[in-house]
């Protein structure tokens, strides 16, 4: 028999005053629990119990072991309390990781609504474009966005996050827009660095087919943020996610073009550093981020 469990068996036979009763509680046999204290008797070399036919007392040796086992066996019963609490999401901290555009703006306002339906949840919401380790830096839960390596990790399907190509008023009024992707390699392209091929824009065209159009211009910048303003300052068309130019679209800053040709979407992932033993807290948090990110969440007021 475990240790502990032989320990929690000996708190219950003093406390009893019987293997027979003991035993029913702990859910076996007598015999069982007269070997764990015969072992604990062996191990240690003392006698722990006077045996009787009125029923089990503790020795003087056996008097001073109860009292260590009680206490062990109640550090035990916290402890495993705390990691069910925990894994519950009743209590602790949820730390969640994505880029800096898509936290900036999507993620900061969802993680302020679930703060209000989990007061007793402590977030700890990390941005960075770079990739992050989730279980060096114990994350809970990363949101990724575009395909998924191969990995260890687990990961739960978000959504879809679209893209559209996109100008200011002031540019078009200089330059025609452009009505097939292919004349894009006259214009000024501002280019986002981290995705979407870089210098070359991907489109899908009305009919389904694909095309690659290679493009330059005066800026390229890992930063959603510089690029939209360059767009909306008038220096050249960009391809930017819907959640990013939202509200520039809706006051005008910019207007989307080539609406029949559209670049390709990320798929959307919220990843976790293991696919089994998931805790609670992790399991409600993506389902609640699931119900966040359906239909067409980057037109809603977050």
């Amino acid at each position: 028999m475990d240790r502990i469990l032989a320990m929690q068996m000996f708190v219950r036979v003093v406390e009893t005053g019987s293997f027979s009763k003991a035993a029913a509680e702990l859910g076996t046999t007598q015999p069982t629990a007269t070997k764990a204290v015969a072992q604990a008797e062996r191990r240690l070399g003392a006698r722990l119990l006077h045996r009787t036919t009125r029923g089990v007392t503790p020795t003087e040796a056996g008097l001073l072991y109860y009292e260590r086992c009680k206490l062990i066996a109640r550090d035990v019963e916290e402890a495993e309390n705390v990691a069910a609490l925990v894994q519950k999401g009743a209590t602790g901290t949820l730390r969640v990781s994505t880029s800096v555009a898509f936290g900036r703006r999507v993620m900061a306002p969802l993680m302020l609504r679930y703060m209000l339906e989990q007061p007793t949840l402590q977030i700890d919401l990390g941005l960075d474009d770079r990739y992050v380790n989730l279980v060096e830096q114990g994350v809970d839960v990363a949101v990724r966005m575009g395909r998924l390596a191969d990995s260890t990790l687990g990961a739960s399907y978000l959504g879809t996050n679209p893209w559209l190509l996109a100008a200011a008023p002031a540019y078009l009024a200089r330059r025609a827009a452009p009505k097939l992707p292919r004349e894009l390699a006259r214009h000024a392209c501002l280019v986002y660095s981290s995705v979407q091929g870089d210098a070359r824009w991907q489109f899908v065209g009305p009919s389904g087919e694909e095309e690659s159009v290679p493009v330059k211009g005066p800026l390229r910048s890992n930063s959603l943020s510089t690029v939209l303003a360059a767009c909306e300052a008038g220096f050249g068309l960009a391809l930017l996610p819907w959640y990013v130019a939202r509200d520039a679209v809706r006051t005008g800053a910019v207007v989307p073009l080539l609406e029949r040709y559209t670049p390709p979407s990320q798929q959307m992932h919220a990843v976790f550093p293991s696919p089994k033993l998931v805790p609670h807290k992790v399991s409600v948090f993506i389902a609640w981020l699931q119900s966040q990110l359906v239909g067409e969440w980057w037109q809603r007021e977050r």
